[in-house]
């Protein structure tokens, strides 16, 4: 087989979070009354500014009724305000030279806008807009619904998400990590405007929301506009939903489908953001898939031949988070690709790192790290990102600190931890 070329996934960056006394950036935390939390990195040789309002919402707060709810309402409240129509809003972003958009993720929901640093302020009202006072007009959820029920359909029919859906089933049995960000059918088809404009009223309170601006803006003029803005937010506590245990299955699954790769995974519960493993288990990834010089990559195309594409991710959780390794190879080496992807961890868990393989990895973790720093839109989400989460916006320098002491044994010691209970999906085509 003629392997193609590498799929490279990496470890995720996180962008170190600067202090008053650093050069670059400050970054300046306010309580506003009602609970909002403020955070301004005032960057004086900025010319565009960043503004990201993050919510508790997302697939990790849906229920199996309420599965995608979060994330059409993002996308629909984008769609009109009480001041503006969709295209109206729009215009307004592109008048202050750049755009404003809305999305759900897994752990949070956000209302992202750039612009100009010269139109920071009328960047803020928009955004502030969108998040306090979208109208949910009737045609745009029809018409944000046709879209998010295709892209449904074209991930049911895209064999790698297949497999990814199909193993976060098995991994974490009826936890909401378990539920597709987009969705199910049945559920995204069924919700009316009613279900919206509740949801919203629920999460879009002052203590649920974290607002970070970045770029060339003055700090105390910031905090002042942000105030008066978001005077009258709805205030209240947000109660989070307490999840069920994951409960991994054993089993190994196979799927036939339609494809010209068989895509085989194999996964593991693995800890979640602020553990103390979180660290050792990112190097951890790097290792064993993190680019060409990843043993995954050495042993199964390099010198086998086995993979088209190949490797290994941990995304960024709260607790409990995952170690996913991935192969796509063809359908007369699937067994093959199988069997050395699991007998390659395996002797991981069993062996352990080399002094250099820790040495590289950390390197290769730090560098994407570094160029995940380079956009002003990233300064501004990794600081509210992990004040949402609950870790303090400047959880990132002390990963920072905790990638470079990782050790031979603390990998060794993940390893030995998490790499022991393997949940196995393959999707292959029909024989």
């Amino acid at each position: 087989m003629r392997p193609r070329r590498l799929l490279v996934v990496g470890v995720l960056g996180l962008i170190p979070a600067c202090s008053a006394a650093a050069d670059g950036p400050n970054v300046v935390r306010h309580m506003l009354p009602g609970g909002l939390r403020l955070l301004v990195l005032d960057d004086p040789n900025a010319q565009v500014v960043t503004v990201s309002l993050q919510v508790k919402s997302g697939s990790r707060y849906d229920t199996p009724e309420t599965a995608g709810l979060g994330n059409l309402v993002q996308r629909v409240m984008i769609r009109g305000t009480i001041h503006r129509s969709a295209r109206q809003i729009v215009e307004a972003a592109e008048d202050a030279g750049g755009s404003v958009e809305a999305s759900a993720d897994v752990e949070y929901a956000e209302v992202l806008g750039g612009a100009l640093a010269a139109h920071a302020r009328t960047l803020l009202e928009l955004v502030a807009e969108v998040a306090l006072s979208p109208t949910f007009p009737a045609d745009e959820l029809e018409r944000e619904r046709r879209l998010i029920l295709s892209q449904i359909q074209t991930r049911a029919e895209t064999p790698f998400a297949v497999a990814l859906d199909a193993l976060a089933v098995q991994l974490y049995g009826s936890h909401p990590l378990a539920l597709p960000t987009l969705g199910r059918k049945a559920s995204v088809e069924r919700f009316g405007r009613e279900d919206l404009v509740r949801h919203h009223r629920r999460v879009y309170r002052a203590s649920n929301m974290v607002l970070a601006v970045s770029g060339g803006v003055k700090r105390e003029a910031v905090r002042r506009h942000a105030q008066r803005l978001f005077a009258r937010t709805p205030t209240g506590e947000f109660e989070e939903p307490a999840p069920s245990e994951p409960t991994p299955s054993s089993e190994r699954r196979v799927l036939d489908r339609p494809a010209q790769q068989a895509q085989v995974l194999v996964g593991f519960l693995g800890p979640g953001i602020g553990d103390a493993d979180y660290a050792p288990g990112k190097v951890m990834t790097a290792i064993l898939g993190g680019g060409v010089a990843g043993r995954l990559f050495v042993k199964l195309r390099e010198e086998q031949g086995l993979a088209y594409s190949l490797g290994m991710v941990n995304p960024a959780r709260r607790r409990p988070g995952s170690f996913v390794a991935y192969i796509a190879t063809s359908e007369e080496t699937v067994e093959r690709a199988e069997s050395g992807l699991r007998q390659a961890i395996e002797r991981f868990r069993e062996n352990g790192p080399s002094e250099a393989e820790v040495a590289r990895a950390k390197a290769y973790v730090l560098g994407n790290l570094a160029m995940d720093r380079r956009t002003n839109a990233r300064r501004a989400w990794y600081p509210a990102f992990f004040e949402l989460a609950g870790f303090g916006w400047d959880y990132p320098e002390r990963y920072a600190r905790a990638l470079e002491a990782v050790s031979v044994l603390d990998v060794a010691r993940v390893a030995r931890r998490y790499l022991g209970h393997p949940t196995t999906v393959v999707v292959r085509p029909p024989s």
